[in-house]
């Protein structure tokens, strides 16, 4: 049996699967912000036509995924496996879209790492030789996502400065087996670290760790330059976590701080857009990814890149039962060859 992993942690990929498309579709806020320009898709309101928040979010995963294929020049029946997932009650949003879909699904979870998470997935089915066109892709909402974990809307609360504002957003990346564009090189699958953080609102903190963990271990598995990526790019830490991750990474004797940004602090502005320490979300990481990284991939702006989409598997029951906040990190590193 031919063994794949590098260290303990890294897979590398032999046939080096290949990202044909990707596409968003982000709410109007997220329309407002600094890759106002990039999405390809900025709704008018955030119902999106639909009567509730969750059915606008699976109709915009839906067209996320719908419009990757197009822009590949595909078919939906082309796609041999569909991974997709989400924040709210059993991926409902994922689900429904993949049965207008109608592709092979399989429904999964990581919370916000779940765009990762779907990449390392769709790489292994590729490079394995199990299908040669993987489509993956989540979404989150803000309205979805505040109404389950936090407070419904209509109360108003006020949030603490260390919280993040949940992008209203889908992303999805079409992976194939062929084909021109950037390559699937390294995937890191991350564990479950719980630093004993409480507070939903400060999910930056809690989520840092498991960041720092995985970026630590494809380092040291891999022995790799972090200077050679031009972009280290977290899902979304925000200011508070990107800082924690970076000072974290330090002490361990690496720095990433030339090469590094966090998908929440690219997609609002944070003096200008009132989101505190910036976006959160499923599809935070999915559309930045899918609407700025990848088109700098395509031109070869960017020559090698490692996305981390950063989750904290928490839930409401988890929340009632004063549990502390396990998370989770997963990285794909994407080469220009």
């Amino acid at each position: 049996m031919r063994n794949k992993r590098i260290g303990k942690r890294t897979m590398k990929m032999e046939s080096t699967p290949t990202i044909i498309s990707t596409a968003s579709v982000v709410g109007p806020k997220e329309g407002q912000g600094p890759l106002k320009d990039e999405f390809d898709v900025i709704l008018p309101d955030d119902l999106y036509g639909e009567k509730t928040w969750e059915l606008a979010e699976s109709k915009m995963i839906q067209t996320a995924m719908e419009l990757a294929v197009q822009k590949a020049e595909k078919k939906l029946s082309d796609v041999e496996i569909l991974f997709g997932g989400d924040l709210i009650n059993q991926i409902f949003p994922a689900s429904f879209a993949a049965r207008e879909l109608a592709i092979p699904f399989c429904g999964i979870y990581g919370a916000c790492s779940t765009m990762a998470l779907g990449m390392c997935l769709s790489s292994i089915v590729v490079d394995g030789g199990f299908a040669d066109y993987a489509l993956c892709g989540t979404s989150s909402h803000y309205c979805t996502a505040e109404r389950q974990f936090r407070f419904p809307l209509e109360l108003g609360n006020q949030k603490p400065m260390t919280a993040q504002w949940t992008v209203t957003g889908a992303g999805s990346v079409f992976i194939s087996s062929s084909g021109n564009g950037p390559k699937i090189k390294y995937i890191t699958i991350g564990k479950v670290v719980d630093k004993g953080i409480e507070d939903g609102n400060n999910m930056g903190a809690a989520m840092a760790p498991a960041a720092v963990d995985t970026i630590y271990s494809y380092f040291e598995d891999t022995k790799d330059d972090p200077n050679s990526f031009d972009v280290i790019a977290t899902g979304d830490l925000g200011s508070l976590g990107k800082k924690i991750t970076e000072d974290l990474l330090r002490q361990r004797g690496i720095d990433i701080s030339d090469v590094y940004t966090d998908c929440g602090l690219e997609i609002f502005d944070l003096k200008e857009q009132d989101v505190h320490c910036g976006g959160s979300g499923c599809g935070c990481s999915a559309t930045v990814f899918s609407s700025y990284i990848y088109p700098k991939l395509l031109s070869k702006q960017f020559k090698k890149v490692m996305l981390v989409s950063t989750g904290a598997l928490l839930s409401p029951t988890s929340t009632l039962q004063k549990q502390t906040i396990p998370c989770i990190a997963h990285a794909v590193v994407i080469e220009n060859q």
